[in-house]
């Protein structure tokens, strides 16, 4: 009986310094990382990423701060990063948040410093603590020449949806060249980001008519935008006429209903532009869904008109110009107002031939 007293009390003894050490060592931990957060903040980063070191370990020739590799790359000094390549200085270096001077390169356009790193066999997909590659910052400073670099040496244009995604951010700041790239890489034109949607709904969102027009073009789905929020809804909210003609033009619904059970027409402003255009267009006929599924050079109209010869989307976009100049913007193709209009329309220019 006492053996086994003897015993336990070493045991207890054991577990309670084990628990001991185990604590002290994570204290120590915590306060270095504490440590660390008061010299960025004070500015002094090299201090910082010494005792990062101390935390994260010895990790040789793949730890840095802000180098003069960076430095040169983020300012577009070539020869100066070439020469620093030229000295072995190790293309691959990261700062604390895990930056590489190629990301450097990129967000700043520099296409011959990032071509140069690259071919010093920098790491095309290198990814930051928060979650951007070299592409997204290509995408972020609207640089198409180093989103082709780049694709050109193996980056991954399509993502998973943790990290940064180079389309959102090409079409949030209405870079619509660097998103054409992309697309043309066979991106998802519909590819949903959970706290963005996709990049229709960003498009609208910040108001990038371009890209609007871009994406729809290509066949981006009109009513797909983030959950249950349209590319229409966010266009709603941020006041977009111009935007919400031509998101009906290529057959949005106004009828869809978000999480809350509200309509575009619902978050439009009361007495606004955008709820007299909502309410305007919320029996109307999208001409551009006629052309897309019909063809570019003639119209035939569907549903229950007679039937009748094809018409041009030229002539019809101009008589309906004539005829209702207070909905119908100038253009050769125009808004359609309601489908007793259109066949109004038709029966008008073809008793004029």
């Amino acid at each position: 009986m006492e053996d086994g007293s003897v015993s336990y009390g070493f045991k207890n003894i054991f577990i309670t310094m084990f628990a001991t050490f185990f604590f002290f060592k994570l204290l120590i931990k915590v306060f270095l990382a504490l440590l660390t957060h008061f010299y960025i903040v004070k500015g002094n980063r090299k201090e910082a990423a010494r005792i990062a070191e101390e935390i994260f370990g010895e990790i040789s020739d793949c730890w840095a701060d802000r180098s003069p590799l960076h430095e040169a790359a983020a300012q577009g000094r070539l020869l100066a990063l070439k020469t620093l390549i030229a000295q072995g200085v190790n293309v691959n270096l990261v700062t604390i948040n895990r930056v590489s001077s190629l990301h450097e390169a990129c967000l700043g356009g520099h296409v011959a410093c990032a071509k140069a790193l690259l071919e010093n066999g920098a790491h095309v997909n290198g990814v930051t603590v928060h979650g951007a590659t070299p592409l997204f910052n290509a995408c972020c400073s609207g640089s198409a020449a180093c989103v082709n670099v780049l694709l050109e040496f193996g980056a991954k244009a399509q993502l998973e949806v943790h990290l940064a995604s180079p389309i959102h951010e090409a079409v949030k700041r209405g870079n619509r060249e660097c998103m054409e790239i992309l697309l043309a890489n066979n991106v998802n034109i519909d590819q949903e980001v959970p706290h963005l949607g996709t990049p229709l709904y960003v498009a609208c969102t910040y108001q990038r008519l371009d890209c609007v027009k871009k994406l729809l073009e290509l066949g981006a789905n009109v009513n797909h935008g983030q959950w249950l929020d349209t590319p229409l809804h966010a266009a709603a909210k941020q006041n977009s006429v111009e935007i919400i003609h031509l998101l009906i033009d290529y057959g949005a619904n106004l009828k869809c209903r978000n999480a809350q059970g509200q309509s575009a027409l619902d978050l439009a402003a009361p007495k606004s532009s955008v709820e007299q255009a909502l309410l305007l267009r919320e029996d109307s006929f999208p001409l551009l869904v006629i052309i897309k599924y019909c063809g570019i050079t003639a119209i035939q109209p569907t549903c229950s008109f007679p039937a009748v010869p094809p018409v041009c989307p030229e002539v019809l976009g101009s008589q309906l110009s004539q005829d209702h100049p207070q909905t119908i913007p100038a253009g050769p193709i125009g808004k359609i107002p309601a489908i007793p209009v259109v066949s109004t329309i038709y029966r008008k220019i073809l008793g004029n031939k």
